[in-house]
């Protein structure tokens, strides 16, 4: 038996029925021209001939201190196959909606803690012969950008390898030592930081109340409630949906603006009118928290710098440019603040932004408390180029995230070749209509081209 990190170990600890810690993508594919019935079939017994496990895909926790609580890894010698790759079939008609509804079942269920913590579910009848691909695997064993990563290196850039990759079966990743941090999640990397958060307090203190004292600094707490911010049950609602890159860059160029803002902005218009539409919109302005690469050069030696950053949405503004111009300079101020800490002071300040997370296991504390913001707003790395499996074309790459007490909606969204590809998740019972945000984010991507 192999001890876990701290980090392993709190994903697992904070995890219940109502609390799902696994994160996924939804993966969907167009077959190549003139495939037949058979090329599924094929595919299916290509990923069964894998029967080499990484020992990531082997780990499962094991219980210590006399089984109170589940601090260490032991690993399977043999994995059942079966149970971990499934094939599914959508009822007829196929629609994409219900592929998104299985996702949401699928995204909401307890991985077996008795069994590897993953599932790859194979899923076809679209009515459009479009097939998906639907994995998910533990926080504790891959956070989100590292389950992307992963999944990418499945892929090809050339239409005609018809090689099959798995996740569980991939040749070790040589990537460089500086590139750990862009790696891993804020959520992961301020459960490492707690010990330099606590020394490195004072200086970091020092310059967020100088920042506050300057209205640069957005600090948690500040968020209004909103029907976001509740206790959540087990079941999920998601959504996904494509929107081409350039159209957000137009925009991004007319308003001399970063492609975030813009991102931003757009699901500030959707939030806005989503929540207008269930009589639910605060005076003040929601505010999410943004996961950024602070670092300009992402090659740059010493790697990434990450920080949790918290932006003022502007949901209170009807103007769509007026909101974007709240949002950009909400993230300009914010990311100059972190912009002048060192490293492990930027660490510092995003574990207290989401150190406030924890106090949602607090009794009474959700209901009685502010949200220290109202939701996470997430852009993951995604592959630049359009890219295949075994000659199938990628033609969505969708994330599926976590939400907890107090956020029960996440919005994901990748890069895939030319397209950002969003990923709503949502509490089933806390956010009703959640594919209704598809529209809204639609018509507040049509208002800022309208206004620009």
């Amino acid at each position: 038996m192999q001890l876990m990190s701290p980090p392993d170990a709190m994903f697992l600890i904070a995890e219940s029925r109502e609390h799902p810690m696994h994160v996924g993508g939804l993966q969907l594919f167009e077959p190549p021209e003139g495939a037949g019935p058979e090329f599924l079939m094929d595919l299916h017994a290509q990923m069964l001939e894998h029967t080499h496990f990484d020992p990531t895909f082997r780990k499962h926790p094991a219980t210590v201190l006399g089984g109170i609580v589940d601090m260490g890894w032991t690993v399977d010698d043999e994995v059942d196959f079966e149970y971990h790759l499934r094939r599914s079939a959508l009822p007829s008609p196929g629609r994409v909606r219900d592929l998104l509804e299985l996702t949401g079942r699928l995204h909401g269920s307890l991985l077996d803690r008795h069994r590897p913590l993953w599932e790859s579910h194979l899923i076809e009848g679209l009515n459009d012969g479009r097939f998906a691909l639907y994995t998910k695997v533990h926080h504790a064993l891959l956070d989100g950008v590292s389950a992307s990563r992963m999944l990418q290196r499945t892929l090809s850039d050339d239409p005609n390898d018809t090689k099959v990759r798995v996740p569980w079966d991939l040749p070790q990743s040589r990537r460089a030592a500086r590139d750990d941090d862009a790696g891993r999640s804020l959520l992961g990397m301020a459960t490492g930081v707690v010990g330099t958060a606590l020394g490195f307090a004072p200086s970091t203190l020092k310059v967020a109340r100088a920042a506050m004292l300057d209205n640069q600094l957005t600090l948690p707490f500040q968020a209004p409630r909103t029907m976001f911010n509740v206790k959540i049950g087990g079941a999920r609602r998601f959504a996904a949906q494509s929107w081409p890159l350039e159209r957000i860059r137009r925009i991004k160029s007319a308003a001399g603006v970063t492609v975030n803002d813009v991102v931003l902005a757009m699901c500030a218009g959707a939030l806005r009118a989503y929540l207008a539409e269930e009589n639910a919109l605060p005076d003040a302005p929601l505010i999410a928290m943004v996961p950024m690469n602070l670092r300009e050069d992402a090659e740059g030696a010493g790697g990434n710098q990450v920080g949790a950053l918290l932006c003022n949405l502007g949901t209170d503004l009807a103007d769509p440019q007026e909101r974007l111009r709240t949002v950009s300079a909400s993230m300009r101020d914010n990311k100059s603040v972190f912009a002048g800490l060192p490293k492990l002071e930027t660490l510092a300040l995003s574990a207290i932004n989401i150190a406030a997370l924890g106090l949602g296991a607090v009794p009474g504390f959700v209901s009685t408390a502010p949200p220290p913001f109202n939701l996470v707003i997430s852009n993951v790395p995604g592959p630049r180029e359009q890219l295949y499996w075994s000659g199938a074309k990628l033609v969505g790459n969708y994330p599926v995230s976590i939400v907890l007490d107090n956020l029960a909606l996440n919005i994901t969204l990748a890069n895939n070749a030319g397209n950002l590809e969003f990923g709503l998740i949502g509490c089933r019972r806390s956010v009703p209509h959640l594919q209704r945000l598809l529209t809204h984010l639609e018509d507040a991507l049509v208002a800022l081209e309208e206004t620009s």
